[in-house]
């Protein structure tokens, strides 16, 4: 099976990396890391034992011999073992020192580049220090001590279940996605109980909470929401959190720090209707405690991810200015009732193609497509899209792994809309919405605004091997301007605040991404030359921004999140965390009060008034709720399209059909 992978590799990946000692090392490294990351298990005596396999590794794959990848899974099985029984142990007899939250102990937030330990003994003492941070967590939510002993001695004994259930699969496994993730991290092996899964996940059709899910060190990532499935519509878990425990119901809690990625995923999964609850540690928070959140699983509808439209009303120099929205979740496409034949089958471009009709009977002046947290989805559907805006020529380009290209294009004449158009990308913008954004760019048929896309720009495919499957990149995309959408994504024109982080959300936060590069531009003519005016519009909207309470507050919490992750030790002193999570409260109000005062609203009192009016606002967590700051989003979007429209090289071009030539008089 090794050496079946490996031809597939280094015929079918794009990426024609040698397999050779560099990439051994680059497989040894992400081995290690797969097992250890956090470097709580492994001595260095370990290490320095595994090393004699740093440059062995690619003969190894080669011939299918895997026995001294296999020795060192083992070796972390036993490290496992020991560190688990420790771990019991110390509940049993030192459950006192483990409650005692009076000294200046400090853990490390992230151990990724710590040394390892060089004894035992040092190890003993960062698993007292881990354990005695659990605890303080379990404390902060309410726990009192005996739950916290009782909750900690489950977790450590389901963990040791779990490490007793481990097979050979798991260690081959673990270490072709070392060796497949050096060629990029999409690229990768599943087995076939995990095969599956991913063939469950992409044909929806077992129901669950609508969030692609990994593991990172001991914790289960949220990666990505599904557009319109439980969690988005949730509005309380969003990429980046880490799900730590899961219940059935009005069932105990099953803490999941741990567990395998497949195992997590079976608890989450279950009928639809049926609730179940999580334990979230929010993105950027190591110290808890978690928060809860109860979810109804559901299948994912096409309709619930279908586009929507309405209108905002702008004010400017006395007058109104009607700018329709259409907001895209995804792109996609009702390829069954397509084949069957159905007159009437849902797809992206017919269901845009219908709004736009119907906003031009409301005598919108202007339009925003809004494609944030839009993942991507059918190719096609993404061409067909870019022919309603433009009249025709070529919208992406696709190069293979032997380096063949192939353009893609609208063949036809006809345009949907001839207006104004700003589209509205943020990091969670992928795919085939880096694709639209990246056309609607080039060809200067619209305005690009909102934060950095996520730089997904390549494309997989399944290879069946008999015994599981292997999801190889064999293509990438290419902008028609000959820029490749990987790793840097589409820039927009104006930027606008963003709470992702673009150090652990998107392509370039991935190691091993392939690059950004170049190929030849293809041919196509540009509808309109605005760039000598995009200083002027950047710096209006700059001007704006500054005085929007709304977005004003986007970046107070951009530069709190800032310095929370800044933070490279968790203290284990109660009255010290007690008095942090009261000064990171105190923060967190002051930002709300700063935006409530700037709008004449009465301050609140505490940071649980601001968490309790959030749940008012929207309580039954309608999808299509936007809160204020998204609000003040689209209309600084729609503010760009104004001054784009007024700026008086536009003002020259002839009025689009779809829109009137005057403002809307207020009355």
């Amino acid at each position: 099976m090794a050496r079946l992978v490996t031809r597939q590799l280094s015929v079918l990946h794009y990426n024609k990396t040698p397999l050779n000692d560099q990439l051994s090392e680059a497989v040894w490294k992400r081995y290690l890391a797969a097992m250890d990351g956090q470097r709580v298990y492994f001595l260095a005596s370990d290490i320095q034992r595994f090393e004699v396999n740093k440059l062995r590794f690619d003969d190894q794959l080669k011939t299918g011999q895997l026995i001294p990848a296999f020795s060192m899974f083992n070796v972390l099985q036993n490290r496992m073992y020991e560190r688990l029984t420790f771990a019991q142990n110390e509940l049993e007899k030192n459950s006192k020192g483990i409650l005692d939250f009076s000294g200046n102990a400090l853990i490390e937030n992230d151990r990724k580049e710590s040394a390892w330990a060089t004894s035992r003994a040092e190890l003993d003492q960062l698993w007292r220090l881990r354990l005695k941070a659990a605890a303080l967590s379990l404390k902060l939510s309410g726990k009192n001590g005996d739950e916290i002993i009782s909750t900690l001695k489950r977790r450590y004994k389901s963990q040791l279940t779990a490490l007793g259930q481990t097979k050979p699969e798991d260690a081959f496994q673990t270490f072709m996605n070392a060796f497949t993730e050096t060629y990029d991290p999409h690229t990768q092996y599943f087995s076939p109980r995990n095969s599956e899964n991913f063939n469950i996940n992409m044909s929806l059709q077992l129901e669950g909470i609508g969030a692609v899910l990994q593991t990172e060190d001991e914790y289960t990532k949220v990666v990505r929401l599904v557009p319109a499935g439980p969690a988005d519509r949730s509005r309380q878990i969003k990429p980046g959190d880490r799900i730590v425990g899961v219940a059935e119901g009005d069932k105990d809690f099953t803490e999941v720090i741990g567990w395998r990625i497949d195992e997590v995923v079976e608890l989450i999964r279950g009928a639809k209707g049926t609730t179940v609850r999580l334990q979230v540690l929010p993105s950027g928070s190591d110290s808890g405690p978690a928060k809860e959140i109860s979810l109804v699983r559901a299948a994912v509808a096409l309709e619930d991810q279908a586009a929507s439209k309405k209108v905002i009303e702008l004010k400017r120099n006395g007058q109104t200015w009607r700018i329709g929205v259409i907001k895209l979740p995804a792109f996609y496409a009702d390829f069954q009732g397509m084949q069957a034949g159905d007159p009437n089958y849902r797809s992206t471009t017919r269901d845009v193609h219908r709004l736009i009709g119907e906003l031009k009977q409301e005598r919108i002046q202007g339009l925003v497509l809004d494609l944030r947290n839009n993942g991507g989805g059918s190719l096609s559907e993404v061409n067909d899209l870019i022919g309603e805006f433009i009249s025709t020529g070529p919208t992406v380009q696709v190069r293979d792994a032997r380096g063949r290209i192939e353009t893609l294009g609208d063949g036809n004449p006809d345009i949907a809309y001839t207006g104004p158009l700003a589209v509205v990308i943020n990091r969670l913008s992928a795919s085939a919405a880096e694709i639209f954004a990246g056309a609607i760019q080039d060809y200067g048929r619209g305005i690009v605004v909102g934060g950095t896309s996520f730089g997904k720009g390549t494309v997989q495919s399944m290879r069946d091997l008999g015994h599981g499957q292997l999801k190889i990149t064999e293509a990438k995309f290419y902008r028609i301007s000959g820029a490749s959408t990987q790793n840097k994504g589409v820039e927009p024109d104006v930027f606008f605040p963003d709470l992702f982080d673009d150090k652990e959300i998107g392509e370039s936060a991935l190691e091993g991404a392939l690059p950004w590069d170049t190929i030849r531009a293809a041919r196509y003519q540009r509808i309109d030359q605005f760039a000598s005016r995009l200083p002027g519009l950047r710096q209006a909207s700059r001007t704006r921004q500054q005085k929007s309470p709304d977005i004003r507050y986007l970046v107070d919490q951009q530069k709190l999140l800032a310095d929370i992750k800044e933070q490279k030790t968790t203290t284990l002193n109660e009255k010290a965390r007690l008095a942090e999570k009261q000064a990171l409260d105190g923060k967190r109000l002051g930002i709300e009060n700063r935006r409530r005062q700037a709008k004449g609203q009465d301050p609140l009192d505490t940071w649980k008034d601001v968490e309790d009016l959030a749940e008012k606002q929207n309580p039954d967590h309608d999808p299509n709720f936007e809160r204020p700051e998204e609000l003040a989003l689209l209309n600084e979007a729609g503010e760009v399209l104004l001054d784009l429209m007024q700026s008086p090289n536009t003002a020259r071009r002839k009025a689009p059909a779809s829109a009137p030539a005057r403002p809307v008089a207020d009355r």
